[in-house]
């Protein structure tokens, strides 16, 4: 099964659709009238309908179990065509759109097997998904390759060339996925004057985000969150607690990091971990969907 420990719950949605087409008016008016031999076609269906989309996963193999949280199967009659809609909500680290789809089979085929003895010439066709949302894929493929970004390690020992730096790399390069250029990348002690200076010199319209890495956990040097919060004109507090419950939900000592977030003028600051570890998995928790701050900080419509 593919790896979903990385993914968050978000509300997912997916609409699918299935059609039992017959071959004679005298099969419709009996499902109408509730006259088929073998009972209520609608609702029959619609409960088979009901355990197709429950049981996915024990019939399709990479399916992960999910909790699925609502499910609606309707029908509309057009000529001799029955259509069947299956709509299917989750809030979970994985979309439900083969369930809707896996529901809305059943349905079809439990719809065959009713009215097969009264009608040797239905047909199923065109099981097919409609609609899916929810989930970074809504944004997988988007660019914002307007956005500039400055990275910034804060690290006594990286600074004095004691160890290597990994965390602010691997922002760089996780930020190149976005499409985000970073115009500045700079390694500077554990020392709360260095730092607010630098952020101060590097909140300005030529950076629309600043990221540092380091200095927000618990040890005498690490002031990170000291050094910048005095310069937030608006903290984002939404926005770390995301990061550390996304965090503890992976190892025990998330809930330890004391990273802030917010906006020092147009100039979005996030304060990460120092480790590669720490920051990648904060990346996973709040990128792309973070990134909407910009527009709404310019006062556009959500």
């Amino acid at each position: 099964m593919v790896n979903i420990t990385k993914k968050s719950n978000t509300l997912r949605k997916a609409i699918a659709s299935a059609t039992v087409r017959v071959s004679k008016q005298e099969t419709i008016d009996a499902v109408v009238q509730r006259k088929v031999p073998k009972g209520d076609v609608f609702e029959f269906a619609r409960a088979a309908g009901l355990f197709g989309v429950k049981r996915t996963s024990d019939v399709i193999p990479d399916c992960h179990p999910l909790p699925v949280e609502y499910t609606s199967i309707t029908f509309q009659i057009k000529e001799m065509e029955i259509e069947i809609l299956v709509e299917v909500h989750t809030i979970y680290k994985t979309g439900v759109e083969v369930e809707a789809m896996h529901g809305a089979s059943v349905t079809a085929l439990t719809m065959y097997d009713m009215l097969k003895p009264i009608d040797k010439g239905i047909e199923i066709r065109n099981i097919r998904l409609l609609e899916k949302s929810g989930g970074k894929s809504d944004l997988k493929n988007k660019q914002f390759t307007e956005l500039k970004a400055a990275v910034v390690v804060c690290s006594d020992s990286i600074f004095q060339k004691q160890n290597e730096d990994l965390s602010g790399k691997a922002v760089i390069a996780r930020l190149e996925q976005f499409g985000i250029a970073t115009l500045k990348y700079d390694v500077v002690p554990d020392d709360v004057e260095v730092i607010r200076k630098v952020a101060t010199e590097l909140s300005n319209e030529q950076h629309q985000l600043l990221i540092f890495t380091g200095g927000t956990g618990l040890s005498p040097r690490d002031v990170t969150p000291e050094a910048i919060i005095p310069l937030l004109d608006r903290e984002i507090e939404g926005v770390m607690e995301t990061a550390r419950r996304y965090g503890q939900e992976r190892m025990p000592y998330a809930m330890l990091s004391r990273g802030v977030a917010g906006f020092i003028g147009d100039t979005l600051v996030l304060t990460l971990p120092g480790s590669k570890n720490g920051v990648e998995e904060t990346i996973d928790a709040l990128f792309p969907q973070i990134l909407h701050l910009f527009k709404v900080n310019k006062g556009q419509k959500h």
